[in-house]
């Protein structure tokens, strides 16, 4: 007999031991002030077992944990937490690869929050991402997630995309579509050979009179056989093991149904025998074409899911790949990911803005609609700011970049639509309590289906109970509900984003449907926030560009900001200002010097009556503007009344096409201001706005929209300034002008890139189309699920004589995901406008 070669190793006690790999871990700390913070929160982590060392940075307020072998990062934060000093929540996104259907979604996210030192997961069945917010360590969350049986892959904020993901995601597609064609090449024959029989007599006499029925069934075993252990092994690879993990899932669903019928089928073909007289039927085709419509919608499912993407990928791709900047005195094309702060860039007309910069010379035009919305492209001088990813027209431009990578507003914007796109909206969690129980009591529904129809059905009992418990299973659609909400969700903030109307939170779009009020602030919303000349009347005998040359050339001298308008206007209107001599301010009245060698007064009537000059001839122009909310000044030239001048901050030109919009929408709208009463009602009149609150201070407008509310019922609130960051926290939803202050748009919900106030009806017409889309999306999920489960179980048969047949079941559960999925993406044709709404 030989014997194996066996090869004894013996190690001698003193021969060394390779030390185990440290492992370095690094910890954000913060309310650190001094050296001896940093020695007291050294001290603690490395007081904690397993710590080998532990470094503190003040600086950059981060902490360097070394240790031998693996350590609980609670207890590293506990031990800075009981010293008073904090580690703050981080959020961490990861791509979620595996899941099916909503109770993928609950069982993932049930894992994440078991992790210690989880404040929130939230996990997107339609993005399929999770992202996590909280203490614990990127590694444990993503070992949480793999033992549960699904992969996570760590996601790094990037404008350029998860090129990873996306790449897997189309192998992933390309496998998906050779399985189904597998699947419908070998299922296609075993549903003829069956069901050609059953409805064709001539196929069951061919059938019959050539290779036999028993050959048929082996036929069909053989073909079966393949597609379930080919095509259709994923479903038993996940099914199964999240059965025995009592979490059962939609793969376990058809594990179950294929599986029952497949094995009946292989005792009636194999051991006939075991079976009762009379129930000796084969349903091989029930499980080839179950597995084969599953594969179908799941097809169709990728593709449509693809397509609620787009925007993302839209605004990714508006990114170019390389950039020309100066180097070492020459021009040279580089990566745009090499591209600098502070590197100075060509721009050739019809080339695409690669990052963030300010215009150094040139003069060009920049299409900017794919960022604002705005079709009409806006002219670009030196000093001029350009943003990445929008279009050069006829010009050439020479600029300095000034943000670059993550911190271009192209980026900005894909994390914003990201983040809106991946929120759960309160509906939501009423959807995930349900689906969270909804498999386990669809398997009880099949298993009483089976035990009643055995019970008190007719003969053959057992074939009747097989056949519909099989159908339960196999026609119940956690995947319509599990995608209902955040598919719509993906498809309307991504038509926002192509609107330039960026939900920086999910759940706005929830909010801003319900509200009854719209405030807003006027100076830089409804108005340009820049005093302008609005009126220049004469008197006979004098021209419009000499007496505005002359006024202009007086005003240059003053720092007032009527008087900057003033010279603005005469600047864009070409006027030559001639020299000024003997300039003087007379307080409460007005200027005076010599234009040239002419005398000029410019000032309030008390100062032309001062003068001796009648202002009566103007009288009635002076009334108008009076309720229009404008001051006049008049002008005095060579001792001559020469005109009246009207200086106001304008109304943008969009405003009262939006105030009227709001409206139509049956919204009431308020003014709140600071200006005084008499002005803020001139403009709420010309406007037709409901309600005006006027001569308020900037730490009013909180309490004027708590009143607004508790009037009016839920408020949203739009403004642009410093001064408006609080009220836009306070109001149930804040939209923030795109063109107005960082902390404004921080505190916001809704951005308006354009800066257009019709992006206010926009925004909420966009949010009532999309609520309205996801309660017919819920309504489909549920009222599918609420009257096919039971028409599979065979209540209409007693009366009817109707029967679900397995086969059925599985195309209408296909079709269910791929109705839910194409009624999302309607909204991509979701009009700016109120007409927006029939979507």
């Amino acid at each position: 007999m030989l014997q194996p070669d066996i090869t004894i190793r013996i190690i001698p006690m003193n021969a060394p031991v390779a030390p185990p790999t440290p492992i370095t871990q690094s910890l954000p700390v913060e309310g650190m002030t001094c050296a001896s913070c940093v020695g007291r929160v050294e001290r603690a982590l490395a007081a904690v077992p397993g710590v080998v060392s532990a470094s503190v940075n003040l600086a950059t307020e981060q902490a360097e944990v070394v240790s031998a072998g693996p350590v609980d990062r609670a207890a590293l934060v506990a031990a800075v937490d009981r010293l008073g000093y904090s580690v703050p929540a981080q959020t961490v996104d990861f791509a979620i690869e595996g899941m099916t259907c909503a109770s993928c979604v609950a069982r993932v996210e049930r894992a994440l929050m078991a992790v210690p030192g989880v404040t929130v997961a939230s996990v997107n069945l339609a993005t399929e991402r999770a992202t996590v917010t909280g203490t614990a360590d990127a590694a444990r969350l993503q070992r949480a997630v793999e033992a549960v049986g699904y992969e996570a892959r760590r996601l790094s904020a990037s404008p350029t995309g998860d090129a990873e993901g996306a790449a897997r995601k189309a192998a992933e597609d390309a496998v998906l579509r050779r399985d189904l064609v597998v699947a419908a090449g070998l299922g296609l024959p075993v549903f003829a050979l069956e069901m050609g029989g059953h409805l064709f007599a001539p196929v069951h006499h061919l059938i019959m009179t050539t290779i036999g029925m028993q050959a048929s069934w082996v036929l069909q075993f053989v073909l079966t056989t393949l597609v379930l252990l080919g095509p259709g092994r994923r479903f038993y690879l996940k099914g199964y093991p999240a059965l025995w993990q009592l979490a059962p899932d939609m793969n376990s669903l058809v594990a179950v149904g294929t599986t029952a019928a497949y094995a009946y089928s292989v005792v009636a073909t194999f051991l006939p025998g075991l079976l009762p007289p009379g129930t000796v039927n084969v349903y091989f085709e029930a499980a080839a074409v179950i597995v084969t419509l599953i594969l179908l919608g799941r097809t169709l499912e990728a593709r449509a899911k693809g397509r609620t993407s787009q925007a993302i990928s839209r605004l990714v791709g508006l990114q170019p790949r390389t950039a020309r900047v100066h180097r070492d005195g020459a021009v040279v094309e580089v990566p745009v990911s090499e591209v600098r702060t502070g590197d100075l860039l060509e721009l050739a007309p019809g080339a695409r803005v690669p990052v963030d910069g300010a215009v150094t010379t040139g003069d060009s035009w920049i299409d900017e609609s794919m960022i604002t919305g705005e079709p009409a492209p806006v002219a670009k001088t030196a000093g001029a700011l350009l943003t990445g990813g929008t279009v050069n027209q006829t010009g050439a431009l020479t600029f300095r970049a000034t943000a670059v990578g993550d911190a271009t507003m192209l980026a900005q914007i894909i994390r914003m639509v990201e983040a809106a796109q991946g929120g759960k909206l309160p509906i939501q969690t009423v959807v995930d309590r349900i689906t969270l129980w909804f498999v386990p009591v669809v398997m009880a529904l099949a298993a009483l289906t089976f035990g009643v129809w055995l019970v008190f059905g007719p003969d053959p009992a057992l074939t009747f109970g097989l056949v519909n418990a099989v159908a339960v299973l196999i026609i119940a659609c956690p995947c319509a509900m599990g995608l209902a909400t955040p598919t719509s969700i993906m498809v309307g903030t991504g038509r926002g984003a192509e609107l330039g109307v960026l939900f920086r939170k999910g759940e706005a779009l929830q909010a801003l449907q319900g509200v009854r009020v719209v405030a807003l602030d006027k100076t830089g919303t409804l108005t340009a926030g820049k005093p302008a000349l609005t009126d220049l009347l004469l008197s006979p005998g004098f021209e419009r560009a000499a007496v505005l040359g002359l006024v202009a050339a007086v005003e240059a001298r003053s720092e007032h900001p009527v008087a900057r308008a003033i010279v603005a206007a005469a600047g864009s209107e070409g006027v030559r200002l001639p020299e000024v001599s003997g300039f003087v301010s007379e307080t409460g009245f007005g200027v005076r010097a010599m234009a040239g060698d002419v005398p000029v007064h410019v000032g309030a009537d008390r100062y032309m009556a001062q003068l001796g000059l009648d202002v009566v001839a103007f009288a009635p122009d002076a009334a108008r503007l009076g309720t229009e909310g404008k001051t006049p000044l008049y002008a005095a030239i060579g001792g001559r009344l020469a005109a009246m001048l009207a200086v106001a901050d304008p109304i943008k030109p969009t405003t009262p096409a939006a105030i009227s919009a709001l409206q139509d929408l049956g919204l009431r709208v308020a003014m709140i201001t600071g200006d005084n009463a008499r002005t803020a009602q001139a403009i709420g009149r010309q406007l037709g706005i409901d309600t005006v609150v006027a001569e308020v201070l900037p730490g009013g407008k909180v309490a004027a929209i708590r009143q607004l509310r508790a009037d009016h019922g839920p408020l949203a609130f739009v403004g642009d300034g410093i001064n408006d960051a609080p009220a836009l926290a306070e109001a149930d939803v804040g939209l923030a002008i795109g063109t107005g202050t960082d902390i404004a748009i921080e505190a916001a919900d809704v951005v308006l890139m354009s800066g257009r106030l019709t992006g206010v009806p926009d925004a909420i017409a966009l949010s009532r189309a999309t609520m309205g889309n996801i309660r017919q999306n819920l309504f489909w999920a549920f009222v599918y699920n609420a009257a096919l489960i039971p028409v599979a179980a065979g209540v209409l048969y007693p009366a009817f004589g109707i029967l679900l047949s397995p086969v059925f079941a599985a195309g209408a559960m296909a079709l269910s995901s791929v109705f839910v999925l194409g009624n999302a993406l309607r909204l991509r044709g979701f009009r700016s406008g109120t007409e927006g709404e029939a979507v």
